[in-house]
């Protein structure tokens, strides 16, 4: 079953074209309710949302599962309702969309699209994306104007051939990563062919999610590979992990390997630890991470002046908080609710934030503390202004509390496109 996301685009009639220029919105329900489910191979029925979103940024393009022939023909239906040959896409309601493309880069395990927001900044162009949770990808398109591609090991697994991948994943200097940490099976697999075969690192990763973004860099070949996980990577499986990861990167793709802990709160007022990695194709080239020494942010330098009660708790709840609190103080273990020190960092917000809030509850004047905001979690990491979250409170914290810190890639992505024209 394939699904439209309808819903985003609006349940009124189409409107056609002024002066040649489609709005987006249009221009994709024109083509979705025109083109036959019946008629498409079984994956590009699946992700035909994604196929139709990506296109539209690049009607000149081929359709990626589909190719020519669905793009000709999308061309000349667009075409048909203006009454003209020559039409553009207007995407004025999506506040990220960029057509900049000084370098190309792809998005996978994509989330709200914090490293998409930092790599744009930079003349960077998004040409593919893959997310596989539906509310991420409802937020991502509200910003973006782009509905991300779903499983990504339909993409790059084991039963996928090299030719599908390098036909079908867009070439691209830069690949970002956000993903899972996961452990690493060596089970039943013999030192030969563990480094014997061509593609090794297969047998050493296979059934992760790593091993996705392995095999589309073993086979694209990108000059960069850009991923951040959290800090327990480095001490997860006893540091094998990590090990594998280094290792694969260095000996199977041959790219240089450099990693950094990172702590955000001297660009957002949040202590939040994460580890990044840059993996440069030339590893004659010099790479150094940027300094993020400096004053820490005080939470209060994102809060709202006069915040929605909704956000309050209630005395029975914080009651609660408190009873568990002390509880599990006393044996060391569990639940531990705490009033923030606004005039220092906050501490790190989770995907669980929406549940209780007890990351980081604000004072307030009524005795009675209170969760942040959406607003105040989106500046918490780095999402300013434009910005659109879910319209679900629950989603939008499960996403900020899973995105990156958007000040600190973007600072790191600065420094990777100063380096991409050095890269043989």
């Amino acid at each position: 079953m394939r699904v439209s996301f309808a819903g985003f685009f609006g349940a009124n009639g189409i409107h056609m074209p002024r002066a040649g220029a489609w709005q987006f919105k249009d221009a994709y329900r024109t083509i979705f309710e025109q083109t036959s489910s019946e008629d498409l191979p079984e994956l590009a029925r699946l992700e035909l949302p994604s196929i139709i979103t990506h296109w539209l940024h690049d009607i000149n393009s081929s359709p990626l599962l589909l190719g020519e022939a669905a793009g000709n023909r999308w061309r000349n239906i667009l075409q048909k309702a203006a009454g003209r040959k020559d039409f553009r896409v207007s995407f004025t309601d999506y506040p990220f969309y960029s057509a900049k493309n000084s370098f190309r880069f792809i998005d996978l395990f994509a989330g709200i699209g914090g490293f998409r927001i930092a790599l744009q900044a930079f003349g960077g162009k998004c040409v593919f994306s893959s997310e596989w949770d539906i509310k991420a990808k409802e937020t991502y398109l509200q910003n973006y104007a782009e509905i991300p591609f779903g499983d990504i090991s339909l993409f790059s697994g084991k039963n996928v051939s090299d030719d599908f991948i390098k036909k079908n994943i867009p070439d691209h200097d830069v690949l970002t990563a956000g993903f899972p940490c996961q452990p690493f099976s060596l089970a039943g697999v013999s030192a030969r062919n563990s480094l014997g075969k061509k593609h090794g690192f297969c047998c050493k990763v296979q059934g992760t999610l790593f091993f996705d973004i392995a095999r589309i860099a073993s086979i694209k070949r990108p000059k960069v590979i850009f991923m951040e996980n959290v800090k327990n990577l480095i001490s997860h499986e006893n540091g094998k992990t990590f090990e594998t990861i280094q290792d694969v990167i260095k000996n199977h793709l041959g790219y240089s390997f450099h990693w950094k802990e990172i702590d955000s709160c001297t660009l957002v007022p949040q202590r939040r630890k994460r580890i990044y990695m840059i993996c440069i194709r030339d590893p004659k080239i010099n790479f150094s991470f940027p300094s993020f020494n400096g004053i820490a942010r005080p939470l209060s330098s994102i809060l709202e002046p006069n915040p929605d009660s909704k956000y309050t708790l209630s005395t029975k709840m914080w009651k609660g908080h408190q009873k568990r609190t002390r509880r599990n103080l006393q044996r060391g273990t569990g639940f531990t609710a705490n009033i923030a020190d606004i005039t220092k960092p906050a501490n790190t917000i989770v995907a669980r934030y929406y549940k209780d809030g007890k990351e980081c509850l604000i004072p307030t004047a009524s005795g009675l503390p209170r969760m942040l905001t959406i607003k105040e979690a989106a500046r918490l990491q780095g999402y300013h202004g434009r910005f659109k979250p879910h319209t679900s409170r629950s989603s939008a914290y499960k996403q900020f509390g899973n995105s990156v810190s958007v000040p600190v890639v973007k600072k790191l992505a600065y420094r990777i496109s100063m380096i991409l024209d050095q890269i043989s």
